[in-house]
């Protein structure tokens, strides 16, 4: 039996995301502690890494983040956005994977971070998730979480699965039933920024 997809209003499903956000920092914080990971005084920064995001419902959110702001903060948060998405066409067209920092990034630190996306949450510490075909694939973390983990046996791995599964529901409420007529997101941040708010029709 197919599950009939049902529209949810945009304020219930963002109290679900938050509550989503607030589980999968729970599950991060466990594993930092577990292997001793913290990003504090990284010579890094994950921040300048190419992310594509996939959900609407998170990028409405982030979108509802960014008006908050103050008028001038967000205006430069779209012009370094507009120059970004620039920037990285340019270094995609020429066989560059981009690394430009994050048009919310400023002074090292993120402007809007309760309305971070999913990737933005999880990266550093290792991973691990189940893919609906049955497939699992890990993930080492970044460069410091592989280091803190070398030699290590049984450490543990923040289980992404369900965390993946509960934001594909809440993305089929925030959109409804159309969302299977819209075409496929693959963003970054900068372009989401760009493009506003996420059309829910065609």
């Amino acid at each position: 039996m197919v599950r009939k997809i049902k529209k949810i209003m945009p304020r219930v499903v963002f109290q679900r995301l938050e509550n989503l956000y607030s589980k999968m920092e729970d599950a991060y914080r466990d594993v930092a502690q577990h292997i001793g990971f913290t990003c504090e005084l990284c010579p890094d920064n994950c921040c300048t890494s190419y992310f594509q995001h996939h959900t609407r419902v998170e990028w409405a959110y982030f979108i509802r983040g960014l008006n908050q702001c103050s008028d001038p903060l967000r205006q430069r948060i779209i012009d370094r956005a507009e120059d970004y998405v620039q920037k990285a066409e340019w270094e995609l067209k020429n066989n560059k994977t981009p690394d430009i920092m994050c048009p919310v990034n400023e002074d090292g630190l993120c402007t809007i971070y309760n309305h971070r996306l999913m990737i933005c949450r999880m990266h550093g510490v290792p991973t691990v998730h189940v893919r609906p075909d049955g497939r699992r694939l890990e993930f080492p973390g970044c460069f410091r979480s592989q280091e803190n983990t070398t030699g290590l046996d049984g450490f543990p791995r923040l289980d992404r699965t369900e965390f993946y599964q509960e934001l594909v529901m809440l993305e089929q409420a925030f959109v409804g039933p159309k969302i299977s007529n819209l075409p496929k997101v693959d963003l970054t941040l900068a372009q989401m920024i760009v493009h506003g708010p996420p059309r829910l029709s065609k």
